[in-house]
């Protein structure tokens, strides 16, 4: 397989999006870092990104949405998940909420729980609309490695692995999303990232 990096023009960003509908992988930018993308909602797509990176089978995937309309299909939303929604999003911050059955369980590696994030970042949410489906999309490095923060770095991780990476340039944070799991009695963040504890914790008093 030949990668090509490609410029986020309208017409390559509805090639790459009909690619995620057949089922392919494609790189593209957040504001966080790059995330190798498939259709969340195709098993064997999402195999491909587990296979593509080298990604263990035990870690779930977490879904990019476009919209809270997009939220509401996937996951069942709590008050204190709009109240961060409101808050953060779209933003570097990625919410645990209870999944709905649509979201299949191989996605989520079993689990009855999906992380949800909206990225603020206009390629990514131009790709998502396009596809009109939640796109799976962890970081698009092989796994161990650091995420990739410019279309250069995902090219040298998975150069013949993905076919097309669309290069939106320097990611502005160049770290992951920061994770909190609303599924549990307490509120607990899971990874530390590009927003703090404190600001989030914060929202939720």
């Amino acid at each position: 397989m030949q990668t090509e990096i490609l410029q986020p023009t309208e017409e390559n960003l509805i090639r790459a999006a009909e690619m995620i509908k057949r089922g392919e992988l494609v790189a593209f930018p957040t504001e966080t870092v790059y995330g190798l993308g498939a259709d969340g909602l195709n098993v064997e797509a999402c195999r491909k990104i587990f296979e593509a990176k080298g990604r263990p089978s035990d870690k779930p995937l977490s879904l990019h949405v476009s919209s809270l309309e997009m939220v509401e299909r996937v996951a069942q939303v709590s008050a204190q998940a709009e109240k961060l929604f409101e808050r953060f999003c779209p933003g570097a911050l990625t919410i645990i909420l209870p999944k709905n059955k649509i979201v299949p369980d191989f996605v989520t590696s079993g689990r009855a729980s999906v992380g949800i994030r909206i990225p603020a970042n206009e390629v990514a949410l131009s790709l998502i609309r396009l596809t009109g489906t939640p796109i799976a999309a962890p970081s698009a490095n092989l796994s161990n490695l650091p995420p990739p923060k410019t279309a250069r770095e995902v090219l040298e991780n998975l150069s013949g692995r993905v076919e097309i990476i669309l290069d939106g340039g320097q990611c502005e944070f160049g770290i992951s999303s920061t994770i909190i799991d609303l599924t549990t009695t307490e509120p607990q963040i899971l990874r530390h990232g590009a927003i703090s504890a404190e600001k989030i914790m914060e929202v939720l008093k």
